[in-house]
């Protein structure tokens, strides 16, 4: 497996490639399909973010366009690349166990165990990309890692209308705002993929750890969301004519 570490505006030495390259590539004993992970580090400049000024995005990429992802801040780059990995086993393991329980119910019986159904959707995020210029430091002692984490907000329920300005959002044409105003769609993108099942896209939610997914069901042929719901559910949404 491909392992690239680059920086944004970052200067990244080799020992912390050593340490990148030694952490990630256990990873692939979860998905041995995966050809590459790649390890982007960021610096906010802000003072007041001291304490989460290093981000560290992780993004893998296997057969098939699946996409695994997590990211993580922290107030040095080896707690953020701590927490960054620990997010992404996570979700390559509930993968893996994914892939074998719907293998063996395949062989078991077709249709047992359902998705649950509903009508509830997420909030939207919109990431920011810091800038600067900062060097890694040296490996530092344990006790000196960051051991906070983040915590995710609870799902807000929507009404059904707001999937079609997350489908507008997500089909237009990819070029961001440039002069955005409170209330205004601020960027737009286009997404290409091949038709799926809703089990499937299920699975690469997980691997991106987003809290919805936009897909074209191959039953259906209709545009449609997989979401996470309050639980362990998942909800689905399809947009007909």
């Amino acid at each position: 497996m491909e392992i690239v570490v680059t920086g944004r505006n970052v200067e990244v030495p080799d020992h912390f490639r050593v340490h990148v390259t030694d952490k990630v590539g256990r990873l692939e004993r979860y998905d041995h399909k995966m050809m590459g992970m790649h390890v982007e580090l960021f610096h906010e400049p802000n003072r007041r973010q001291l304490k989460t000024c290093q981000r560290v995005e992780i993004t893998g990429r296997g057969g098939c366009g699946t996409v695994a992802r997590a990211e993580a801040t922290a107030k040095d780059f080896y707690a953020a690349l701590d927490l960054a990995i620990s997010k992404l086993e996570g979700r390559l393991r509930r993968s893996h166990d994914r892939r074998r329980i719907s293998g063996r119910r395949a062989r078991a019986t077709a249709g047992r165990g359902g998705t649950t159904i509903t009508e509830e959707l997420p909030d939207l995020m919109v990431e920011e990309l810091p800038t600067g210029e900062i060097p890694i430091p040296a490996p530092r002692a344990h006790d000196e890692h960051l051991n906070g984490h983040h915590g995710e907000g609870d799902l807000a329920e929507r009404e059904i209308a707001e999937v079609e300005a997350l489908a507008a959002a997500y089909n237009g044409d990819g070029a961001d705002d440039p002069d955005p105003c409170p209330g205004r769609v601020v960027r737009r993108k286009v997404h290409t993929s091949q038709p799926m099942t809703v089990d499937d896209a299920l699975a690469r939610m997980e691997l991106v750890g987003h809290d919805f997914y936009l897909f074209s069901d191959s039953d259906s042929g209709e545009p449609s969301v997989v979401y996470r719901r309050r639980g362990y559910d998942y909800g689905l949404i399809r947009l007909g004519t």
